[in-house]
């Protein structure tokens, strides 16, 4: 891609709370050459990284997922209970690493034998500064239906273990509705196969891609 300059002429903070919101006064090269006139954005600042883990039990052929209440689906008069896979954000100082298999235990009762990563990416570049990467996690699958999460934090978290071939079949069939558990599931769902008989042999040298 162009190697391209951009000047921000202001920055006013609008919001600050559990997160911050800023106007940005910004101008930009263009691909002719030129410079744009000054125009503004709002950002949405998350401030530290997300992660989120796909748990895979390949003994059992089994995909671990969670549901919890979410206000944004809320707010828009849809289903606040969402299906989805363990996420959170990195704590200072926290490999994203540590964060999967922290997250895995705290919202899923389970612990993490291997971990691949998926991918990284922007959820939404055009309004908010969230950066997110997906592994996927070897786990053994708990008790469906099992409530976990960190009162503190008022969570209240419900395992969900369904087979593979069922939550695959949940991802196309609409029941899946946010876009992280969406990116993992198209991932697990071309390489579920070949995924499953690695690591029923324990083969953690082989890279998956």
């Amino acid at each position: 891609m162009a190697d391209k300059k951009f000047e921000i002429v202001a920055r006013e903070a609008l919001f600050q709370g559990y997160f911050r919101m800023d106007r940005f006064h910004i101008r930009h090269e263009k691909f002719d050459g030129g410079w744009t006139d000054v125009f503004t954005r709002e950002v949405l600042d998350r401030g530290r990284r997300a992660v989120g883990v796909l748990l895979f039990d390949p003994q059992h052929d089994k995909i671990v997922l969670i549901e919890e209440f979410r206000a944004a689906p809320m707010a828009k008069g849809e289903d606040p209970w969402m299906l989805e896979l363990v996420a959170g954000i990195v704590e200072p100082g926290e490999k994203r690493e540590t964060t999967a298999r922290r997250e895995a235990l705290e919202e899923a009762g389970c612990d993490v034998a291997e971990l691949h990563k998926i991918i990284e990416y922007y959820s939404s570049p055009g309004c908010t500064s969230e950066h997110a990467t997906l592994y996927i996690g070897r786990t053994n699958a708990p008790e469906d239906g099992a409530v976990f999460g960190l009162p503190q934090e008022s969570e209240d978290i419900r395992v969900h273990v369904l087979d593979a071939t069922q939550a695959i079949g949940y991802l196309y069939s609409g029941k899946i509705r946010d876009a992280a558990t969406i990116i993992a599931m198209q991932w697990f769902a071309l390489r579920h196969t070949e995924l499953r008989s690695r690591w029923l042999v324990s083969d953690a040298s082989t890279p998956i891609i």
